[in-house]
């Protein structure tokens, strides 16, 4: 249970977040008062310090910053320094503006000269809203300063600290040159072309399918309707989706995730320069004004759909709204109108109108199997497992689009606003927070997937990231996305860029207009990558080509041998069937070699432990295949039940962090990971370090010894054998 202390800082940094500031004061003096060098203490402090700034009583501030200065802990210090500095010349300044329905305290008046670029301010407390009681789940953060966050996770009650260096924005910037957008628009049309092609193969199948068990029942004749070609159909329905997907759309997210309107009223009450952002762009380009909507979840998203600038839909989650600052808020919108720009949303939002009922499918057979026990349970997983695939499928095609159309974004929104440091700090908190998110409802939520493929961050992205941020620099986390030589191959399947990729280009965009960069990165240049194991780690797709060059030499061998009559296998070898066995022998061939490197022998010497982990995510020169052995403690994680069968939402909740987990079951075993959700339990296995850090789990033990062995080495060995005996089979029976 927390302690009346840390109850008293929560409801007084809520109050402050709300603007009422004699209820924040009246709940953080006496802790302030009574803790006085300890972490709550110090945020007890901070917290009225920007009270009493609000309030006018800048006396007061000033004589508490003063007292800060003298904290043993630096970054306060520093931060005490900044304000102290702040509030003198406010003291000063008399006629200094005072914004607080935007919970500012200006240091200087904002200028609004129309590029929406304003002067430094103070202080802002940007803290999420929690349930009562829950300090544990609170994000509180000083901007321009020192983020003072609670880790979100209920087995241990850690506070760290995030340094904000609030770099600015341009107040004068030069227009970026053009950008050709014609890769852009040949993608969407692939894009395009490629859902068609994957609806049309699975009707088609379906319908096959269906005729086929016709046939095999007595009673019942095939159906001459499944016979045709359903091309026609497919591009029909599609069309005609696009043309009402605004509305379709609209109707989905207002039943399923209670989506509402946003009215431009309380969107200025949290951010007054996203209206003027949007105003100037959309009266630059003789647009309406887009229309404006609001999810009503915690973690931070947002996206944009429909089909014509005039009737686009910009959605935002309220976890967004109050988790990022004024600035912050806009910049996010700026990406959306960039995607209204590029006109890549329309695609995308046919991806999301495909792909929403099959997610909720998935959802409604998760939920009803969750309602049985035992066998009477199985066939729920079936059709859960099945429509989760489908599902993969048709997100599938948009993955390549997903990825490029966000640089694309992320480059006009710093060209509308002129503020690229802005979305640097906007991308970083939403990782954050959607790693709260997580860490606080222990799975991903519905929400979080459905709607991933559209979202400004991967919640995949976010969750090692967003979870150790605070316990080791950004700098260093985004090690691997900058430097990695390889690290581009390993983003071959995610929906998303590297964050760091990302961070790395508005850093340059920075650089030209001369601006300070808010994280300072090496300017990118990859290491020298040892060729040898990124060689091993892709064997099995090396296999296939020289499976390919295998089949030709024996091709030529066997046409030499015929025409010399010296052999004939004609007959064998006319069928070009052996091209595919040769094949598969490539694939089992590559898996082998790799076997031993990527599931090494776990000797306990040589087990790195949960402190280990911050520094494991930050080496840049890791690949997957370097299979570093672990043994982290804490709490399992995940989706409950039906919803988890594949094991797709495994999670490990340590003091340090989140880490996704890989598990593949053996035949025979009675309790599965997701009988342990929720428990405390010692993972070992294999760190990977990818585009997504995860661990291939050896052994998962819970306190009271139960034991869960997952059997990776022994899956990959049984499909490496099953590739074999296949294409020997096809390639000597041809």
């Amino acid at each position: 249970m927390p302690s009346h202390a840390e109850l008293s800082l929560e409801a007084g940094l809520v109050a402050l977040k709300q603007g009422n500031y004699q209820t924040a004061i009246a709940q953080l003096e006496p802790v302030a008062t009574s803790q006085k060098n300890t972490t709550a203490g110090l945020q007890a402090q901070v917290g009225l310090v920007m009270a009493y700034a609000r309030m006018g009583q800048v006396s007061k501030a000033i004589a508490l910053c003063q007292n800060l200065l003298d904290s043993p802990n630096p970054q306060v210090q520093e931060w005490a320094e900044r304000a102290l500095g702040h509030l003198k010349n406010r003291q000063k300044r008399q006629n200094t503006a005072k914004n607080s329905a935007n919970g500012h305290v200006a240091a200087n008046s904002t200028n609004n000269n129309g590029t929406g670029a304003s002067q430094q301010t103070i202080t802002k407390t940007n803290s999420a809203a929690v349930p009562a009681g829950s300090l544990r789940n609170s994000h509180v953060e000083t901007i321009g300063v020192n983020g003072l966050v609670a880790s979100g996770y209920r087995a241990v009650a850690k506070s760290f600290q995030i340094y904000w260096r609030h770099a600015p924005r341009a107040k004068v910037w030069q227009p970026l040159h053009k950008l050709n957008l014609l890769p852009l628009k040949l993608l969407a049309a692939g894009t395009f072309m490629a859902l068609f092609w994957v609806i049309r193969e699975m009707l088609q199948l379906t319908m096959t399918l269906t005729n086929q068990i016709f046939i095999k029942l007595a009673h019942l004749r095939p159906l001459p309707l499944f016979n045709r070609n359903p091309t026609v159909l497919v591009l029909v329905v599609l069309a005609i989706a696009i043309a009402l997907s605004p509305w379709l759309l609209d109707w989905l997210l207002g039943k399923y995730y209670q989506q509402r309107e946003l009215s431009k009223e309380v969107l200025n009450g949290h951010s007054r320069e996203t209206i003027r952002v949007l105003q100037r762009a959309c009266q630059q380009r003789r647009w309406q004004f887009p229309k404006l909507r609001i999810l009503p979840i915690k973690a931070p998203i947002a996206f944009t759909y429909g089909n014509l600038a005039r009737n686009a839909r910009i959605v935002v989650s309220q976890g967004l709204l109050e988790q990022l600052a004024d600035d912050e808020i806009a910049v996010i919108y700026a990406t959306q109108l960039g995607q209204i720009i590029q006109k890549d949303y329309l695609v995308m939002s046919l991806i999301l109108l495909v792909t929403l009922p099959v997610y909720r499918l998935y959802q409604l057979f998760s939920e009803w199997g969750n309602k049985f026990s035992g066998f009477g349970r199985w066939p729920a997983i079936i059709l859960a497992s099945c429509t989760y695939g489908i599902w993969c499928l048709l997100t599938g095609p948009a993955l390549w689009l997903s990825k490029l159309r966000v640089y694309y974004s992320d480059r006009t929104a710093a060209e509308i606003t002129g503020n690229p440091n802005a979305l640097i700090r906007a991308l970083l908190k939403i990782t954050i927070g959607v790693a709260g998110d997580i860490g606080k409802q222990e799975h991903t939520s519905w929400q979080l997937e459905s709607l991933n493929l559209l979202a400004p961050v991967s919640y995949q992205q976010s969750i090692s990231m967003g979870s150790l941020a605070g316990h080791i620099p950004f700098t260093s986390l985004l090690m691997w996305d900058n430097f990695n030589p390889y690290r581009r191959w390993f983003t071959f399947n995610n929906s998303h860029p590297l964050i760091g990729d990302r961070i790395q280009r508005l850093c340059k965009i920075a650089r030209h207009w001369h601006l300070e960069t808010e994280l300072h990165l090496v300017n990118e240049q990859a290491l020298r990558g040892n060729h040898q194991p990124f060689l091993l780690q892709i064997a099995p797709w090396l296999g296939i080509p020289l499976g390919l060059l295998f089949a030709s030499l024996i091709w030529l061998v066997w046409q030499i041998a015929y025409a010399m009559k010296i052999l004939n296998l004609k007959w064998i070898y006319e069928d070009w069937s052996f091209v595919i066995g040769s094949l598969l022998i490539g694939f089992s061939i590559g898996i082998i070699l790799r076997m031993n490197s990527l599931f090494p022998d776990i000797k306990p010497a040589n087990l790195q432990t949960d402190d280990r982990l911050p520094n494991l995510l930050a080496n840049p020169s890791a690949i997957p295949i370097d299979s570093i052995n672990v043994c982290l403690a804490g709490r399992l994680i995940g989706r409950p039940g039906v919803g988890n069968s594949l094991g797709q939402d495994l999670m490990l909740q340590s003091h340090i962090g989140l880490v996704k987990l890989h598990h593949i079951p053996w035949l025979g075993q009675s309790i599965n990971p997701q009988d342990l959700i929720g428990r405390q339990i010692t993972i070992v296995g294999w760190f990977r370090r990818g585009a997504t850090p995860w661990i291939d789990i050896q052994t998962i033990q819970t306190q009271n010894g139960q034991i869960i062995n997952s059997a990776h080495p022994i899956w990959s060995t049984i499909l490496a054998v099953a590739a074999q005996a296949w294409g020997a089979f096809i390639f000597l029976k041809g």
